[in-house]
């Protein structure tokens, strides 16, 4: 049967109900008790928010409507191993947790990139924020837009409706509710897309027979292919490619990018913080899971009759609305719910990267410029900045069209080629000591020219079905198949090709193009991590590596892990305070004589706030038998 051209009046009604609802919430929470009065209130929400719906956020967050459409999608194309990713997400929150965020919160830090002045300088600080400011615009241009274009294609749903009232909605509450409204917005919208995609797995799973049913008959396909070992790096998606690329990629996204450690760092402890990773996975697990479930239940539903091959969709993201339409034709309103799902993701991530844009561009170019700015003056301009980041991003959205490839793909790599250096230098920073400033330098130009390399590459030369994996389908069941004679015969034609077409594509291709160019996606991340690494440490050590001794407190991981593990308090260690941190910020990272801030021998001074540990003298137990620690004891 027919699918229906385009929603319809119950559905749009779903749809703007979720809007609202979101919109009434975000402002609801962020006026709420007065709104903000600080900067950090608009950007932290005060550092007093909860674990849960801080890990729902963190979930949230990347799972946008890129996610919704192309998961399922990947997962009907390369078979349920895609759930492998779950495994990848786990590990990225273990080692988020130990490495990442004992330093950040420790330090209280609003911007991450404020850590990479304290511990190289002022110019790799800049080229952190530049680096971020340009990926998150275009990441969240392809967020709003992508989704906007696919269901535009499949429904006939207006383009510019939904770039508008996406993008305008979650401006709106962003600007007016900063990070309390991000937060609880995003819990919603989490339930909005779980909610959908259980939906539609017990709608498909009924129509085919059951769930038993559907795993049979993708056994049957080669779908549920969960032991794939391949260690070709140029599979799309294998087990390693999700335990190296995927973990590395995630670990870019959690444990250094300014959207997730704004999140974690506003949660009132550390123990807090490391609960909200773990609901973060819990969520993950359940939304990649049941959209991964979602593609293999789209296979089985199209499984003798693929509308790709057919001609009733042209690209794969367009599998998942074409389902909807065709397994709730009957439902009215029910299509709306998938809707909500779809542009729920896209409110969450969009919302999400304009707050923290707005905190980067204040905390990292506003305040070192300004530093006498009145509190209120501050909020003022954080919401300034959030309007101007949700503009920017919906005009990249709108100069979105030339976007090639999935939609996946397409966020990932943007995330991954200028993420993936990034975590590289901050790995540099926390555990080498001997890096500097020109190692780190080195290393950012080496990891971002390699990654723009290879993901340039592989889009003027892509990489066949059969080297990525691709798995087959099939046309042969479909009633109208004698009408798309023409249609078919294309794809057949691409894949098997005379030998005049063959020549001269193979004539026209580079040698790495098969290759170099033909690498799994996931490890683009990957790549510029490494390579920002090695270079950033052989620079530094043939430039003159850095003296321990001249690094102020909480700025390495191992000073962190041994002092932690011998005197920090069971319920977790407050951040530093501002005298400390405005002390760190004013101490030459390249002097030669270490600040006078550093611990002695006989305090063992710490972090404020920690309670008394055997044999040494901290701040907590000066407080309980003497006078209050004065700043010249700091």
């Amino acid at each position: 049967s027919e699918a229906r051209a385009t929603f319809g009046p119950w559905d749009y009604a779903v749809f703007a109900g979720m809007l609202a609802v979101s919109t009434g919430i975000g402002l609801r929470v962020g006026l709420a008790g007065g709104g903000q009065r600080s900067a950090d209130d608009f950007f932290t929400g005060g550092r007093q928010l909860a674990a849960v719906p801080v890990g729902l956020s963190l979930a949230a967050s990347f799972m946008s409507a890129v996610q919704v459409l192309g998961v399922p999608a990947e997962a009907a194309r390369y078979g349920l191993k895609f759930v492998w990713m779950c495994v990848g997400q786990l590990l990225n929150s273990l080692l988020t947790a130990a490495l990442f965020l004992p330093v950040f919160y420790r330090l209280g830090v609003t911007s991450t990139y404020q850590y990479l002045e304290l511990r190289f300088s002022r110019p790799v600080r800049l080229c952190g924020t530049l680096q971020y400011l340009v990926a998150t615009t275009l990441y969240t241009g392809i967020v709003i837009y992508a989704p906007a274009l696919i269901l535009n294609q499949v429904t006939g749903l207006d383009i510019w409706a939904s770039l508008l009232s996406t993008g305008v909605i979650c401006t709106l509450y962003t600007t007016v509710g900063g990070m309390k409204a991000v937060v609880w917005t995003d819990v919603f919208q989490v339930v909005v897309m779980l909610s959908g995609f259980f939906v539609i797995l017990a709608r498909g799973s009924v129509l085919l027979g059951g769930p038993w049913t559907v795993l049979r008959l993708a056994q049957n396909h080669s779908r549920i292919n969960l032991m794939d070992f391949d260690p070709d790096p140029r599979s799309r998606y294998t087990v390693w490619t999700f335990l190296v690329g995927g973990t590395l990629v995630w670990l870019s996204m959690y444990g250094v990018n300014q959207a997730q450690v704004q999140r974690y760092v506003a949660c009132r402890t550390e123990r807090k913080a490391k609960l909200a990773l773990l609901v973060n996975q819990l969520g993950l697990f359940l939304i990649v899971s049941s959209a991964a479930c979602c593609g293999i239940v789209m296979f089985v539903f199209y499984r003798d009759c693929d509308p790709l091959l057919t001609g009733r969709i042209s690209a794969p993201d367009q599998y998942m609305p074409l389902l909807v339409l065709d397994i709730f034709k009957d439902l009215p309103g029910i299509p709306g719910l998938f809707l909500a799902c779809a542009y729920s993701g896209t409110l969450s991530t969009a919302s999400t990267s304009i707050n923290a844009m707005a905190a980067v561009t204040v905390e990292d170019l506003i305040k070192p410029q300004m530093p006498n700015l009145a509190p209120k003056k501050l909020v003022i301009i954080s919401k300034g900045l959030s309007l101007i980041y949700g503009s920017a991003c919906l005009i990249v959205a709108a100069l979105s069209s030339l976007l090639g490839g999935g939609v996946l793909q397409g966020s990932f790599t943007v995330m991954g080629v200028v993420s993936g250096p990034l975590l590289g230098a901050f790995v540099l920073g926390m555990l080498l000591p001997a890096c500097n400033t020109p190692g780190v330098l080195s290393g950012l130009v080496t990891g971002l020219a390699l990654s723009l390399w290879v993901s340039l590459g592989a889009t003027l030369y892509p990489p066949s079905e059969q080297t990525m994996g691709v798995l087959p389908t099939s046309a042969s069941g479909c009633e109208a198949l004698a009408t798309n004679v023409s249609v078919l015969l294309d794809p057949l034609v691409a894949a098997s090709g005379s030998g005049r077409v063959s020549s001269s594509v193979d004539a026209g291709r580079p040698a790495l193009a098969n290759t170099f160019y033909a690498i799994s996606y996931l490890y683009y991340g990957a790549l510029g991590t490494l390579s920002t690494v090695v270079c950033g440490a052989l620079v530094s050590y043939l430039t003159g590596p850095t003296k321990h001794s001249t690094l102020g407190p909480g700025l390495l991981w191992w000073d962190l892990a041994r002092q932690t593990a011998s005197v920090a308090p069971k319920e977790g260690v407050d951040a530093l305070d501002n005298s400390m941190m405005k002390r760190l910020e004013e101490t030459p990272m390249g002097s030669k004589k270490p600040p006078s801030f550093l611990p002695s021998d006989e305090d063992r001074l710490l972090f404020t706030g920690q309670e008394e540990a055997v044999g040494h003298w901290t701040p907590a137990s000066a407080r309980r038998v003497g006078p209050d620690l004065s700043e010249s004891n700091i």
